[in-house]
């Protein structure tokens, strides 16, 4: 392990920052990396008394926009969660973002043909590049989706994959969200905030900006509709307690639609759907959900569901109203199915990836099965249909009963879990208990598929505010940074 000695008397108080063989986005075994040195010297002038007006300026204006993350229940009563950011920004140089986000596209394209492909020919099933039982027995593969072909063949409109960046310096696709990914909310409002606390920092960067996003969804969700010059579109929330709800407001409003639940929403006579209004039904053209499409509607999957609406899968299915993300999409939203999307780019694109998956192992195949028992302690395993860090176990970390518990949990079903190696995730100074100390973290860029690709400009650095720990998930205690994407490095 190198100890890195930063010039400054000041730094040598403030910094608690050793560097090993993990990369870190500052420093490198020397010095500041080119693309921080401003940020390096900033922080550098900074005293313990600096730091503390900066974070009580951040927490001022997050409290200041509502910016919140989380509903809980305390004495009958439903509270928000305040979003924990970390004013110290995570920087990346353009020309490795342009790469970056040309390997997204090339990845989304392949897994929406891929979707398609499943509910009509199963192509990539007859040509043996995959067990079929993985996605025919999913409780996510919808018998109801089959036949269905949409516009441009995009099933998952928006997707969010987390990369991770590796020792080499490189970023990995860890898993890619395609039901409901959340999160781009925060991307642009962690913007703001930063914007108004650090302006002359920002200023000196040039950094890029990453406010159009709502302009380039609505595009794409207009672009889904034929013939129609001012299309009628809603977004679909279950209602205000749940987790989302901030962001699904936020984004309705930036956006310029409507937000409705699903007694705002009715299927007509002919089949449409139509949002109930004081002066009558209004058609609606595209639905964006933010509800898990097992509660889209009563009839079709979840009886006990009142926040669908009744008949919509049917609707759906005639063409009469587009759904974003389609249902059904869910399939590829599979941590086993992860592991063959480098096979569906070279199959449906023929091209070989741009980016790299994390090695991946199988529980459901008995060699990789076999290798994940007798390997656990080395490895990461996670529940193959869970989201937000819940269930996953990093064997370094767990007990000799919690291993025995989950190898009994793999045998008894393994088509439940996959293991991978445990990365070092990158590290990135973090402010902590007045402190400046190395914290592991990922990103969560966002990718629209419509009539055409767009990509975030960086995306929502999601980081892991307890020492030593690879969770980055809010609701497992994660923080997050905002992503400076920067042209001008010197």
């Amino acid at each position: 392990m190198i100890t890195i000695i930063l010039q400054s008397e000041t730094m040598n108080k403030l910094f608690n920052y050793k560097s090993s063989k993990i990369y870190d986005e500052l420093i490198d075994s020397k010095s500041y990396r080119k693309s921080n040195s401003d940020l390096g010297k900033f922080i550098d002038g900074l005293n313990h008394s600096d730091l503390k007006e900066i974070n009580d300026a951040k927490n001022d204006s997050v409290n200041s926009l509502g910016i919140s993350f989380e509903t809980y229940k305390e004495k009958n009563l439903y509270l928000d969660r305040t979003w924990p950011l970390d004013f110290i920004p995570r920087i990346i140089e353009k020309a490795e973002w342009d790469y970056v986000s040309k390997g997204l596209v090339q990845r989304t394209n392949a897994l929406n043909l891929f979707i398609e492909d499943c509910y009509n020919a199963q192509s990539f099933f007859k040509e043996g590049l995959m067990d079929p039982s993985l996605i025919l027995n999913s409780p996510a593969f919808k018998k109801e989706c089959l036949g269905m072909k949409l516009k441009f063949s995009s099933w998952a409109h928006i997707c969010g994959s987390d990369l991770i960046r590796n020792d080499d310096g490189k970023f990995y696709v860890l898993e890619d969200n395609l039901r409901v990914p959340s999160g781009v909310s925060y991307m642009i409002e962690n913007r703001m905030v930063m914007k108004k606390i650090l302006p002359d920092l920002f200023n000196t960067y040039g950094v890029l900006p990453v406010d159009e996003y709502p302009s380039e969804l609505y595009k794409m969700l207009s672009s889904l509709v034929d013939n129609v010059k001012n299309p009628e579109i809603v977004l679909l929330t279950p209602g205000v307690y749940n987790s989302a709800y901030f962001e699904h407001s936020y984004l309705a409003r930036q956006v310029g639609i409507e937000l409705v639940q699903g007694s705002d929403l009715e299927i007509g006579t002919n089949g449409f759907v139509y949002k109930k209004t004081i002066y009558g039904p209004k058609k609606i053209d595209v639905i964006y959900r933010r509800i898990n499409e097992e509660f889209l509607d009563p009839i079709a999957w979840n009886k006990e569901s009142l926040i669908g609406v009744p008949g919509l899968i049917d609707s759906w299915k005639k063409n009469k109203v587009t759904i974003v993300n389609a249902p059904g999409s869910g399939i590829a939203d599979d941590k086993a199915v992860y592991a063959y999307v480098p096979k569906m780019i070279e199959f449906f694109l023929n091209e070989k990836p741009i980016l790299n998956n994390v090695k991946t192992y199988l529980c459901s195949i008995k060699k990789d099965r076999d290798y994940v028992i007798d390997n656990i302690d080395k490895l990461v395993v996670k529940p193959v249909s869970e989201s937000g860090g819940y269930g996953i176990v990093i064997g370094k970390n767990a007990s000799k009963s919690e291993i025995n518990k989950l190898k009994n949990k793999i045998l008894k079903n393994p088509r439940n879990f996959v293991a991978q190696p445990l990365l070092n995730l990158s590290t990135s100074p973090t402010y902590v208990s007045g402190k400046i100390e190395p914290r592991h973290l990922d990103l969560r860029p966002f990718i629209l598929s419509g009539k055409r690709n767009y990509v975030t400009v960086g995306g929502l650095t999601r980081v892991a505010l307890k020492k030593g720990s690879y969770i980055v998930n809010s609701s497992q205690g994660g923080g997050s940074k905002d992503t400076w994407v920067v042209n001008n490095v010197k």
